[in-house]
């Protein structure tokens, strides 16, 4: 039977560095993780998951809350969670906050059956959360974040990034612009309906009442808040999705009603899963950093558990426009950063008047 002892012989390092390694644990460079992972495969070696809870007090297990499923932007980041913790040799569990997958996620907690939760989707209204941070379990908030709780969190920069499609719209004479926004307790809803609220008022972009309309986050809400739109005879030449699924359900509404787009209409969306860039839809939208908020999510839930009495952080990641067909190719300049224009250089033999 291939043991851990026999992994650290392999890998060149010590048996602590391969027990470390296998737990997620930190003081272990990503060299020697890797080589210790390497040798594991190689021998065939095994993990005693039972053992090393007894061992650890851990159980190797995190458990990640969602709901929306739908929304092909929660597949992609459960994908990157999985790949992560993968790689540092944990197990997920995966509960949907609706309906009994709640309660599930409470249970788990009280009976130690997952070191920690992770939430795609929280809000200040989320039971299982209350729950989890009573009960002092390790928590980290991701994509959506709570104002005032005290776990660490990770999201991207929502106000600046939809602060930024208008400016788009406006450097490119879309200057007549809808909003289709989302729910309400939802912090992306909130931050970027305020984002490119903020936006437009500083780029002289045209933004009705009648025009902020909240599709739910759904291609339904999508589809129907634009068919709302244009049945006004003034209808606007651009529209923000706030996410990508209300901006699927834009466009489809579009060629239900032989709205040409981009020629009559622009549709900007927001996550860039992979359907936006899909040949039907070809979608503009703004590009969250999915990866790498999964890996830093892990990471902290881990050095959480090290050090739970560590002050909690909030790592805000930054994001990029995608322009692609659904805004006609046109690139965006950002007219703000313009550097101001260089004075000519003298030559070697100027000389002043005297």
């Amino acid at each position: 039977m291939v043991t851990s002892r026999d992994v650290a012989v392999a890998a060149g390092v010590s048996q602590a560095t391969v027990s470390r390694a296998f737990s997620g644990a930190g003081g272990v460079s990503e060299q020697a993780r890797a080589r210790v992972f390497a040798a594991a495969e190689e021998l065939g070696y095994e993990i005693n998951f039972a053992a090393r809870a007894m061992r650890t007090q851990r159980s190797g297990t995190i458990g990640v809350v969602v709901d929306r499923l739908t929304n092909p932007f929660y597949p992609q980041l459960i994908e990157s969670f999985s790949r992560t913790l993968d790689d540092k040799d944990l197990r997920m569990i995966l509960w949907d906050s609706l309906g009994a997958g709640e309660k599930g996620a409470i249970e788990a907690i009280g009976h130690m059956m997952v070191d920690g939760l992770i939430f795609t989707t929280a809000t200040s209204t989320s039971s299982t959360l209350t729950t989890a941070l009573a009960a002092g379990a390790p928590v980290v908030l991701v994509n959506r974040i709570v104002e005032g709780v005290l776990c660490d969190q990770v999201d991207t920069d929502n106000v600046g990034m939809s602060a930024r499609v208008a400016q788009y719209f406006a450097a490119s004479g879309r200057t007549r612009a809808g909003l289709i926004t989302g729910l309400d307790d939802a912090s992306t809803a909130r931050d970027r309906r305020e984002g490119f609220l903020k936006g437009v008022a500083s780029h002289d972009v045209d933004v009705p009442q009648d025009f902020v309309v909240d599709g739910g986050f759904s291609h339904q809400g999508g589809y129907e808040a634009l068919q709302r739109m244009f049945e006004r005879p003034d209808p606007p030449s651009a529209v923000f999705c706030t996410n990508d699924l209300s901006a699927f359900g834009a466009v489809d509404a579009a060629r239900a009603l032989n709205i040409r787009v981009p020629d009559d209409l622009w549709i900007v969306g927001y996550d860039d899963v992979d359907m936006a860039a899909w040949a039907s839809y070809n979608l503009t939208t703004v590009r969250q950093p999915i990866d790498d908020m999964a890996k830093v999510a892990v990471q902290l839930l881990l050095e959480r558990l090290d050090n739970p009495n560590k002050p909690s952080t909030h790592h805000r990641f930054t994001s990029e426009l995608v322009v692609r067909g659904s805004t006609g190719h046109v690139p965006f300049v950002d007219t703000t950063q313009r550097t101001p224009p260089r004075r000519p250089r003298r030559s070697g033999n100027y000389r002043s008047g005297r």
